[in-house]
């Protein structure tokens, strides 16, 4: 009899982990916790790591580095070291380390079945890359373009203080951050859209829950060859036509940032104004699905060669 891989989510009781838990019931493997009053205890968790096949790493980026190095020491003491996947930002432009979008190249679900250590890619950088990374690959998008992103979330993506402030009677209607300019996620972004010039990334947060908008605006007579926006709509098309979680869909006058909430789905879309020669480009997608736990899955499943129970919401 086939034994059943083992995962072991250190940081289990978070946001984004107990999404990849409740999610993980959807694939054929066991679920290995430490005792709620042993999570902090460093030899639980060390134990817990050994006897695992593949654990997945959902604490803050110091955590995490030192969680690898704790892997690191199984391996060097003789051990079993198991498959790491990691949903920090610590390691997603880190080398040895693969990314974990599996839609980024047709190669990539390949690259992610045979790593070791994978990273899970952050919820902006995920509707980013999306959208300008065939278009980057095209050669339709200049690698060193001036680009912009701007973004939307619900605020579960803003960690405990930000929920808690959110939630609060009074909570702000909408919050604009990152204005030095200096978001984490942007070398993300950068690295993995193959942009030689640092975009211009401008995040912001809604009074709502979950979803999230990602656009970029683009100039057609700025790109490198005469297009339509039809003609980028073709290109993404061709990237993700065997997808089961990204699509492209149909230009809307109109987008809620919210529509996706509960879903491990993202939709892709290009708004053309033909007479000016503007477009933009727009992700839609659930902060905490496919920008998080919904993606996790996806590696998991890679990784441990195993398929999902269902399709995806």
């Amino acid at each position: 009899m086939i034994q059943e891989p083992i995962v072991f989510i250190d940081g289990e009781a978070g946001t984004t982990g107990l999404g990849i838990r409740e999610r993980l019931m959807s694939l054929p493997v066991r679920i290995h916790s430490v005792d709620p009053t042993r999570r902090k205890d460093p030899e639980a968790r060390a134990e817990a790591m050994a006897a695992s096949d593949l654990v997945v790493l959902c604490l803050p980026d110091e955590a995490s580095r030192e969680a690898v190095g704790m892997i690191d020491r199984i391996a060097a003491g003789g051990g079993r070291a198991p498959k790491i996947l990691d949903a920090s930002t610590a390691f997603r432009t880190a080398p040895g380390w693969v990314y974990g979008f599996p839609e980024l190249t047709a190669d990539q679900p390949e690259a992610i079945m045979q790593a070791e250590r994978v990273s899970n890619p952050g919820c902006y950088p995920t509707g980013a890359v999306a959208l300008l990374r065939p278009l980057v690959d095209a050669g339709i998008v200049p690698a060193d373009m001036a680009i912009s992103i701007n973004a939307v979330s619900g605020y579960t993506g803003g960690g405990r203080t930000m929920i808690e402030a959110q939630e609060r009677d009074g909570g702000p209607p909408f919050l604009l951050y990152g204005l030095n300019l200096s978001h984490k996620h942007v070398p993300e972004i950068r690295e993995h859209a193959r942009l030689t010039r640092r975009p211009l990334f401008v995040p912001s947060v809604g009074h709502f829950p979950r979803g999230m908008i990602v656009s970029v605006p683009l100039h057609l007579d700025q790109l490198s060859r005469r297009v339509t926006g039809a003609d980028l709509r073709g290109i993404l098309e061709e990237r993700y036509v065997a997808s089961a979680f990204v699509s492209v869909c149909e230009a809307e006058p109109v987008l809620t940032a919210d529509a996706l909430a509960g879903s491990d789905r993202m939709e892709l879309r290009v708004h053309e104004d033909a007479h000016h020669h503007h477009v933009v480009l727009t992700a839609r997608l659930d902060n905490l699905g496919k920008g998080a736990s919904g993606a996790a899955i996806q590696n998991i499943a890679l990784m441990l060669g195993v398929s999902p129970g269902k399709a995806p919401l």
